[in-house]
């Protein structure tokens, strides 16, 4: 089985993926949180910093593109290409309303025939690998029976499919069903991405799908980094390592972010998925998100990692 990161805006960044990837063993692949691809045609300086090869060393990086528009991901494209990178992931399942209303993510599902144009165009000049992270549609699930002809027409490098439409968020349950089709149906290589938060979810969907090689997980690895390790070699997630890698994530924010606000901010965030790792976890968990300074943040986490455990049975 193959493992992968899914992407996260203002998580996965390239000091995260560091991080993760010297603490915690077994990821194949991390995806970048998405680049919009722009008519300025230019990456905007935090994009290009999550992305410069040497910030991403030892590790194999997919970079992600949003866009609706074929020229703007084309030009992208070929700067990215130029940088070093033989593989692009396109971004159709992206929800959020701020990129569905413009038609990008998975707003541009419901746009089928804009969408082939878009990918007929991008297929046909491309000289790296396209893969494709979709979403089986905007408003219905049957829509994917339309979208899947649509991309069995392309050579997409690995479609990766989250099983659940635009209007789900990140509720109800992902439609297992339509992914089963989704795996007669496709011509192209199948990936799963959705709802694997624990060993026990894994070997549930291992058992029902057999045939699958590909995961992609992303809240369940960002709430437990240890998820994939202890999914692939049974590998227990270890408190220690725990605190040797949110030590080292800590201390790279210091020194990349321009003081404590946005440091607080991004830890903060992170231990809204990670918190649930831990015993007993809810007073701490409201004083991480009232630390206002360094200080109070690095009390509130020792308390934590001195007088907690980490949960049996993740």
């Amino acid at each position: 089985m193959v493992f992968y990161l899914a992407p996260m805006e203002g998580l996965t960044g390239y000091i995260y993926r560091n991080a993760f990837n010297m603490y915690f063993h077994g990821t194949d692949k991390f995806f970048s949180p998405f680049i919009c691809a722009n008519q300025s045609r230019s990456f905007k300086t935090k994009e290009l910093k999550d992305i410069l090869p040497e910030h991403n060393q030892g590790l194999v990086l997919i970079p992600q593109l949003l866009s609706n528009n074929a020229d703007d991901f084309i030009f992208m494209v070929n700067k990215l290409k130029q940088m070093g990178y033989d593989e692009i992931n396109f971004n159709l399942g992206c929800p959020s309303m701020t990129v569905v209303s413009r038609g990008r993510g998975s707003g541009f599902l419901a746009k089928r025939d804009d969408l082939d144009k878009f990918l007929d165009r991008a297929y046909s000049v491309s000289t790296v690998k396209i893969s494709i992270k979709t979403r089986i549609g905007k408003d219905k699930p049957e829509e994917f029976y339309d979208l899947i002809g649509i991309f069995n027409k392309y050579p997409v490098h690995e479609l990766i499919i989250h099983p659940r439409i635009q209007k789900d968020m990140y509720g109800n349950k992902p439609d297992m069903k339509v992914f089963k089709d989704a795996l007669s149906l496709s011509i192209n290589p199948v990936c799963y991405n959705g709802d694997i938060f624990t060993v026990k979810d894994h070997r549930k969907f291992a058992a029902d799908f057999h045939s699958v090689d590909k995961v992609m997980i992303g809240r369940g690895s960002i709430a437990n980094p240890g998820l994939i390790e202890n999914i692939k070699d049974d590998i227990r997630l270890d408190k220690d390592k725990l605190k040797c890698f949110h030590d080292k994530i800590y201390q790279d924010y210091i020194e990349a972010l321009p003081g404590e606000k946005p440091v607080l901010f991004r830890m903060k965030e992170l231990w809204s998925h990670m918190i649930c790792v831990f015993t007993d976890n809810v007073k701490y968990d409201k004083r991480i998100k009232k630390s206002e300074s360094f200080s109070d943040y690095e009390e509130a986490i020792t308390g934590l990692f001195n007088e907690q455990d980490i949960l049996t049975g993740l």
